[in-house]
């Protein structure tokens, strides 16, 4: 599975002594082409971390050759040494692959404000390239986690071609993007303008819908990679359906593997007048605590997800709004409907649907309930 599976790809993951637990905390895949083409999209926190104003000016080419990715420190906010460290892996990449530093995209992912051990990481480099493997994806997708509980990975087959990737991420999910760092690989002839026009109408609707806790990460990057190596050139529909699943896929498995979690919830917006108007229902929901401790107790409080609806500015008449949760209608034209105690929300899959009556667009937003074991592991994150 992982960024290995589509043909021209090799990569490995490497315990460099980064994390304290001495887990793997370092990875690399490296394209070896015949083509290089790339796209990639980053958080939109003004407050961005040193990788990601590396990588920033990396990608605008559409060249990128090799992904070098950390644990166990985010490198932000660590000053102008920070920056350093970041130019100085990218160069010691590129020495070891035998490429230019500007094609280097780094990530980094853990605490901010701590400062990554620079000898570690410019040593780790090495020990990773000498492991370098058209079968390490895996160990590269286990190198790049922090408090996730497994690796994310997937693998999109088509005919001739294929789509691989692995993320990391278990708490901060919130757009855009979400606190994630993920690698996509495939094999298909795709240009580079191209992958930036599909991986953005993919990320507008996986990992941009993926909503766990509303805080926006510092160092989220999604970077794809196409190699051309298998020789088919699918069409954009095709090829932007195909990322569209993998990122899919990789945004549910982060849901997950969301940060004590006991639910996962999908809020469904259907008949707005927009779809930017769903998604802000939606996403109002997702974000309302009240609601998210309701799921946890399993409580199907509908009076919550109207009054997270009254905040958007979405079109809908308040006195005539439906909700239903898990396929029973307990709120019908803003007033009580099917009994609630019908309603079974001990499964761990929640969906909640609402009816707003006013159009034919709809859109789903994921989120997570909150939860004590939540609470628990962010109080303690940095100790």
């Amino acid at each position: 599975m992982s960024v290995t599976h589509p043909a021209g790809f090799v990569a490995a993951g490497a315990a460099v002594g980064i994390k304290s637990t001495g887990k793997k905390d370092l990875a690399l895949v490296v394209n070896q082409g015949p083509r290089h083409d790339s796209a990639s999209v980053f958080t939109a926190n003004r407050c961005k971390a040193n990788p990601v104003l590396w990588s920033e000016q990396v990608v605008k080419d559409g060249v990128v050759k090799a992904v070098v990715l950390n644990s166990g420190g985010a490198n932000c906010y660590t000053g102008p040494e920070g920056f350093q460290t970041t130019h100085a892996v990218a160069e010691k990449v590129a020495d070891a692959v035998g490429i230019g530093a500007v094609d280097v995209v780094v990530c980094s992912t853990g605490l901010i404000g701590l400062t990554n051990d620079r000898q570690l990481l410019l040593d780790g480099v090495g020990a990773v390239h000498a492991r370098l493997s058209p079968d390490g994806g895996p160990d590269a997708a286990e190198a790049i986690m922090t408090t996730d509980s497994v690796a994310k990975q997937v693998v999109v087959q088509r005919d001739g071609w294929s789509i691989g990737g692995m993320a990391k991420g278990a708490g901060m999910l919130a757009p855009q993007l979400a606190t994630m760092l993920v690698v996509l690989t495939t094999d298909a002839v795709v240009p580079a303008p191209q992958l930036d026009t599909a991986l953005r109408a993919s990320t507008r609707v996986s990992f941009d819908r993926l909503d766990s806790d509303g805080c926006m990460s510092t160092n989220d990057t999604v970077t794809v990679l196409a190699s051309g190596a298998s020789g088919v050139t699918p069409t954009a529909e095709e090829f932007t359906a195909a990322l569209s699943e993998a990122c899919t896929d990789l945004a549910r498995q982060l849901l997950a593997d969301a940060e004590g979690a006991s639910h996962e919830i999908a809020i469904t917006t259907i008949n707005a007048a927009s779809e930017d108007d769903a998604v802000e229902v939606g996403r109002s929901v997702a974000r309302s605590n009240l609601f998210k401790a309701a799921v946890f107790g399993n409580d199907p409080n509908w009076g919550r997800v109207l009054a997270s609806i009254g905040t958007t500015s979405a079109a809908f008449d308040p006195a005539d709004l439906d909700v239903a949760m898990n396929d029973v209608w307990v709120c019908r034209q803003s007033t009580p409907a099917a009994d609630p105690t019908t309603v079974d929300l001990t499964p761990r899959h929640v969906t909640v649907t609402i009816d707003l009556k006013v159009g034919a667009a709809s859109a789903t937003v994921w989120t997570n309930d909150l939860t004590h074991a939540y609470v628990h592991e962010n109080s303690a994150y940095s100790s």
